[in-house]
């Protein structure tokens, strides 16, 4: 900054005046009524200072981050959108398939039921003729660790 020395002039009582006080809309541009230090008010050229110029923005990078998301977004949101209509589609289908694997796990338990029944049936259907087999089997050995001798017996 430079320094500017301002001379002040004023009146003083000794001075004659030609005319009265000036009105505060006389006062031409770049003069101010000042009050000096020993309390006298008088009129003084003041420099009019430019306002301060303001800051250029400068123009910021755009962080990967944000890009990233920028670009994300949109993929994500059609993919959800995607999804949802392939379940709209999906819906008949998957209300058929769950009705099919109920049916199929009927069927499953009724095997499980019906299949050992059918057998017994089918063993008593075959005849009184037909006996059951006893195999009787006896087995000896000498000490703990000796060699064992056994027959078995049909009848």
């Amino acid at each position: 900054m430079h320094e500017t020395t301002y001379e002040i002039t004023t009146l003083t009582p000794q001075q004659p005046t030609r005319h009265g006080p000036m009105l505060p809309t006389e006062i031409p541009p770049g003069v101010q009524m000042v009050t000096l230090p020993g309390g006298i008010r008088t009129l003084a050229y003041t420099p009019t200072q430019a306002p301060p110029a303001s800051p250029v923005p400068v123009a910021q990078p755009i962080p990967a981050w944000a890009k990233t998301t920028a670009l994300l977004a949109p993929t994500v949101g059609g993919g959800v959108a995607a999804a949802g209509i392939g379940i709209s589609y999906a819906a008949p289908g998957l209300i058929a398939m769950s009705q099919a694997l109920w049916a199929a796990v009927a069927l499953i338990a009724a095997a499980a039921v019906g299949v050992p029944m059918l057998l017994r049936i089918g063993r008593n259907a075959a005849g009184p003729d037909r006996g059951t087999t006893h195999i009787t089997q006896n087995i000896t050995a000498s000490g703990m660790f000796g060699k064992a001798n056994g027959t078995i017996n049909h009848h």
